[in-house]
């Protein structure tokens, strides 16, 4: 038996190694996965065929549907009729962005939008259900997580109105965030006319093709004339304390002006993708949208089925066209080599970077993995803020006038393997407003010293290091 057992490890082992060679991206991940499937027999290859093949090569993205999103997204790179886009910025700095985003996301700057920051659970919550109350025609909802508590009570209450009222809802979820979601729970919101659908179900024959790529977005569109996106799920944690975290804060955008057409198509995608309907293609539900606002703002989305890794592309630009500072303020910080590098190129020549983390984390691999990279990047010059709450914001800012807003994390995640969507904001007054935000939080007490970081503890040190050889699979 113990000799069948080790032809099997062999075996199975031998296997996965020679897949990662064949098809491995990246040599970190392919160094972490060989890790992996050596050091835990049977499950270590398990979990790499589960969450480590690249399956941008296989079933995934080969389906009919996934060609049809990708068609859409050709086909539809500008708004139908009406409203222009922003081809040209006076600013190099912009037009370079604006144009990478034009050529990997499909995406246009627009401009006449009004943009209001949400930056607390209460304020983001009462907008969208002001908004919703409010509806005329439909509501169009996606969010990574929905979990049962008052939020999503008052949810299922607004719908219920408004469908007697004749207003279409439409609910996208993803399965693995929204996991506690019990089936008698969607039921009920379907009972009541909601079309409420899965993204990436599990269901036999896909579970291994899909497990891994999770829609991480966050979206509300009203009436194709209002949208919402930033980082907020629908969980009770971010309007009352309800685990050792405390209350949850992030930073969620309230959007009027042609920019909502952009998102609505986000949107329009991925429940076709989930649902099979088509009736969303009509120009129904892409009403011409007046200008609403001053502010430029343009949408990136990226995806397993992308062409490129968008908001990946999206960050290391903004750092690169950065002249005075680049400020970053993200829950989950473990970007890999080529965007730390140029985060340190940056503060080595001169451009002043901020980092602002959560001390706390909901992970505990996630934060020695962040924790792994602060002591060559303080050397460099970056400065790293501690911040004491748990903060779940996913921003980054350039030059005090050029800022990002969204769903999309600094890790690999993010970057190859969850839907992501991020708004762009050519605004300086508002992107004042998020600096503001920001530098409230940057004081001198939560700042980490290089010299004291380099004394950390032996344990540290060690569980920082064990922590990268994971860090690439996060």
């Amino acid at each position: 038996m113990n000799t069948l057992l080790w032809i099997t490890y062999l075996i199975t082992t031998l296997w996965s190694i020679v897949n990662i060679i064949f098809y491995g991206s990246r040599a970190t991940k392919m160094i972490s996965w060989s890790l992996v499937v050596i050091v835990i027999p049977f499950a270590g290859p398990l979990l790499y065929y589960m969450f480590g093949v690249n399956r941008r090569k296989f079933k995934l993205f080969k389906l009919a549907q996934t060609q049809k999103r990708k068609l859409y997204s050709e086909t539809y790179k500008e708004l139908k009729e009406g409203n222009k886009s922003v081809h040209k910025f006076d600013d190099y700095r912009k037009n370079k962005l604006a144009s990478l985003i034009r050529k990997n996301s499909y995406f246009a700057p627009y401009d006449g939008n009004e943009i209001s920051l949400l930056n607390d659970g209460e304020t983001a919550f009462k907008a969208i259900f002001d908004a919703i109350d409010k509806a005329e025609s439909f509501v169009h909802l996606q969010y990574f997580i929905l979990e049962e508590g008052k939020l999503l009570d008052r949810f299922f209450e607004l719908f219920e109105k408004k469908i007697k009222e004749g207003i279409e809802i439409r609910l996208l979820y993803d399965a693995l965030g929204s996991n506690s979601l019990r089936g008698k729970v969607v039921k009920r919101f379907k009972e009541i006319g909601v079309k409420a659908y899965a993204t990436m179900p599990f269901k036999f024959g896909n579970l291994l093709f899909t497990l891994n790529y999770r829609n991480h977005r966050k979206i509300v569109v009203v009436d194709g004339k209002i949208g919402f996106t930033g980082g907020f799920n629908v969980s009770d944690k971010y309007i009352r304390a309800i685990s050792d975290l405390g209350l949850w804060q992030d930073l969620h955008l309230r959007l009027e002006g042609p920019i909502v057409n952009s998102l609505q198509r986000v949107f329009v995608k991925d429940f076709h993708f989930a649902s099979g309907e088509e009736l969303l293609l009509q120009d129904t539900y892409f009403p011409k949208i007046p200008a609403n606002g001053n502010s430029i703002a343009q949408v990136i989305s990226s995806g397993p089925d992308s062409k490129y890794p968008a908001i990946m592309q999206q960050y290391l630009a903004m750092i690169n066209v950065a002249k005075e500072c680049i400020s970053i303020a993200n829950p989950y910080f473990i970007p890999g080599a080529p965007v730390l590098e140029a985060l340190r190129i940056a503060a080595l020549s001169g451009v002043e970077v901020n980092l602002l983390i959560p001390k706390k984390s909901d992970s505990l691999i996630a934060k020695y993995s962040m924790f792994s990279s602060f002591e060559a990047l303080l050397e460099a010059g970056v400065k790293i803020y501690l911040r004491p709450d748990f903060s779940h914001s996913k921003v980054i800012i350039i030059d005090g006038d050029l800022a990002s807003v969204g769903s999309g994390n600094f890790d690999y995640r993010s970057f190859e393997h969850n839907f992501e969507t991020n708004i762009i904001i050519y605004d300086t007054t508002i992107v004042k407003d998020i600096n503001l935000l920001f530098r409230d939080h940057c004081t001198k007490e939560i700042q980490l010293e290089y010299v004291a970081y380099r004394n950390r503890s032996v344990f540290e040190k060690f569980m920082e290091g064990l922590s990268k050889f994971f860090g690439p699979l996060l």
